[in-house]
């Protein structure tokens, strides 16, 4: 999982000199970074990214306090009073020297425009619960293999950055450039703000890369920091899938769907972590739920009605500002584990907490028993076209990138695969299933293959109610879940139209069409790199292919969901909406009931009881125009 935050000039660096550097806690005043972490038993930050050679930097040394001071509070070389005293002793003057450690733009010139210069990007990585729980109770093999597969996990997401995504910009970003080497400062820290386990890696990245001008010479300028929040979820995503894969097949687990928020993509976790287990560890996630319960509460009454997929984020991330306590007294990690065991084994016992990684070898080996390690590319590439359409409607291949991964961690549970698995699948939903909607425009600069935002023909299935509980009112079904309603449908007509094509022993002729429209399907024609599903000989004709759309833009998903409503027709009648409906029904039905009553004529003084009324105005009824003589008395 992946997090993102701003460096900026005024004190937000502060904070990461004086607190990230030193696990999250308080350094003591006049007490150098070097020492206190020595003191506290705290690991030294490292450097990483291939932008250190620029910088006289090596990869993998120890960050300096003042390096970092320079770097990430002043925006200059990290050797820069080595260089400024140099070309002092030079004669050069002091605005000169200091001048030349500058890296780009001078942060004095961008405060000068009213503007808060950004210093860098805080990417915080970290994987999931039960992955942390693994490490902190398990042996000391156990958190090695889950350490070493962090730390690759992580290089792996920062070169991806670095080879797909950074880019610098200059004249207001008329200028742009492929940049692929990075300038990362890492810290690793071991615990969060309540002191239980969450392993987890600040990288700051600073907002400066290097580039050739016109005259080949190297010149330093700012990141497009833009470009890497767009690409915050796929990098996250990947992170994930390599920690998790390397974790499953070093220690032989395998991982199972955990729904952490209703109606939200579940979590896929190490199968035989217990969930009492992840909510021991995972202090902070009860406290956010219990403020964002209130915070729903409030905004309901505000605006009268349940906040949506949009409004739950900034809730969300409201409720954790809310529960973010102060700032902690580092410990060493021995002293944590310590005190984790101690913790875990008081709540749960021995058998729960020695037993831990012999229940997951277990649960791991009866699901890769279960789960073949192959992956149909051609179903993929409609799981992840449909399921990203229904999300957003409108998308960029970073988005389909992204669910790939999502949909590769899904399907083999932890199993290993070829790499470049997920840029295929991508690419193959996009030339398949996505319709592009970026036009270029005469006289413009061509958009770049990430900037092409796309669509798809999929009918996006209609909203349903799902029952509350525990107490809780009714929901409207989510977007994801609306998503899986429509990837399930459009897969199982592609299932059924394979297996009537592998029926179809009479029709070579169908076949060999298919193999020459569509080369993709061949299994021979395929990247090496592509695993597909044993039996898929029977490859799609473009007409069984054009009849499987067909079938989903019929709707081909539970009547139920068709109809916008759970199979509980209370559920329905209870949603906001109906509510709300239902109180105008009656607020208008008694209006008219008012109505009535004031503007109602006085009663004939020759009308007998009720009971006789209608009897009586029978017989006193006129004829009217056109009608024959009424009845007679």
């Amino acid at each position: 999982m992946l997090s993102v935050a701003k460096v900026q000039r005024r004190n937000a660096w502060r904070y990461y000199v004086r607190g990230v550097a030193f696990g999250d806690g308080r350094r003591p005043a006049g007490q150098s970074l070097k020492a206190a972490q020595e003191l506290a038993g705290l690991p030294p930050g490292r450097w990483l990214g291939r932008g250190l050679r620029a910088l006289g930097l090596t990869a993998g040394a120890e960050v300096l306090k003042r390096q970092l001071e320079l770097l990430f509070g002043e925006g200059r070389h990290p050797d820069a009073d080595r260089i400024e005293r140099g070309l002092l002793d030079d004669g050069v003057d002091a605005a000169t020297a200091r001048r030349e450690t500058v890296l780009g733009q001078p942060i004095e010139e961008i405060e000068a425009r009213k503007q808060t210069p950004l210093l860098a990007l805080d990417f915080t990585f970290r994987p999931q619960a039960s992955l942390i729980v693994l490490w902190a109770l398990g042996d000391d093999q156990t958190r090695r293999v889950i350490e070493r597969a962090h730390e690759r996990a992580v290089a792996r997401a920062l070169r991806w950055l670095e080879d797909e995504v950074a880019e610098t910009r200059w004249s207001s970003g008329r200028g742009r450039a492929k940049t692929p080497a990075l300038v990362v400062a890492a810290f690793r820290h071991y615990d969060n703000r309540d002191g239980f386990p969450l392993l987890h890696d600040h990288c700051l990245v600073l907002n400066r890369v290097q580039r050739l001008d016109d005259n080949g010479e190297p010149v330093w300028g700012a990141l497009d920091t833009y470009r890497l929040y767009q690409n915050v979820v796929a990098a996250g995503t990947l992170y994930t899938l390599a920690i998790t894969t390397e974790v499953c097949e070093e220690l032989g687990l395998a991982t199972v769907p955990r729904e952490v928020t209703p109606g939200l993509r579940p979590v896929m976790e190490i199968a035989g972590v217990d969930s009492e287990l992840i909510d021991w560890s995972s202090t902070r996630r009860q406290q956010i739920e219990d403020v964002l319960e209130g915070l729903t509460y409030k905004y309901a009454q505000k605006h009268g009605r349940l906040p949506g997929e949009k409004a739950r984020h900034g809730l969300g991330w409201w409720a954790a500002q809310d529960t973010r306590r102060e700032k902690k007294t580092p410990r060493p990690l021995e002293q944590l584990l310590a005190w984790w065991k101690a913790s875990a084994l008081l709540k749960f016992g021995k058998q729960v907490v020695d037993g831990l990684l012999h229940r997951c070898r277990a649960a791991g080996a009866a699901i890769r028993a279960r789960v073949d390690p192959v992956v149909d590319t051609a179903l993929a590439a409609v799981d992840v076209a449909a399921v990203v359409f229904t999300v957003r409607g409108r998308f960029a291949r970073r988005h389909v990138l992204a669910e790939a991964r999502r949909h590769l961690l899904e399907t083999l549970r932890g199993r290993e695969f070829t790499r470049g698995l997920d840029d295929y699948i991508a690419s193959r939903a996009l030339s398949d299933h996505g319709r592009q909607t970026t036009d270029p425009q005469p006289g413009r600069r061509a958009p770049a293959a990430d900037q092409i935002f796309y669509t798809a023909d999929f009918p996006e299935p209609d909203p349903w109610w799902i029952a509350g509980t525990d107490g809780k009112p009714p929901r409207e079904s989510s977007r994801y879940e609306r998503a899986r309603v429509a990837s399930l449908a459009v897969r199982n007509a592609i299932r059924a139209a394979r297996t009537a094509a592998a029926g179809q022993a009479d029709a070579p002729a169908a076949t060999s069409a298919a193999h020459t429209d569509d080369q993709h399907h061949d299994p021979a024609s395929a990247p090496p790199h592509a695993v597909d599903h044993p039996g898929r000989d029977a490859a799609l004709t473009p007409t069984q292919r054009a009849a499987a759309i067909h079938a989903h833009q019929q709707a081909a998903m539970p009547e139920e969901y068709l109809g916008g409503r759970t199979t509980d027709a209370a559920t329905w009648l209870r949603t906001p909406k109906n509510l709300e409906r239902l109180a105008a029904f009656t607020r208008a039905a008694d209006a008219r009931r008012r109505a009535y009553e004031d503007n109602k004529p006085p009663a004939a003084p020759d009308v007998p009881d009720d009971g006789r009324r209608q009897e009586h105005e029978q017989q006193n009824q006129q004829p009217g125009h056109g009608q024959g003589p009424g009845p007679r008395p």
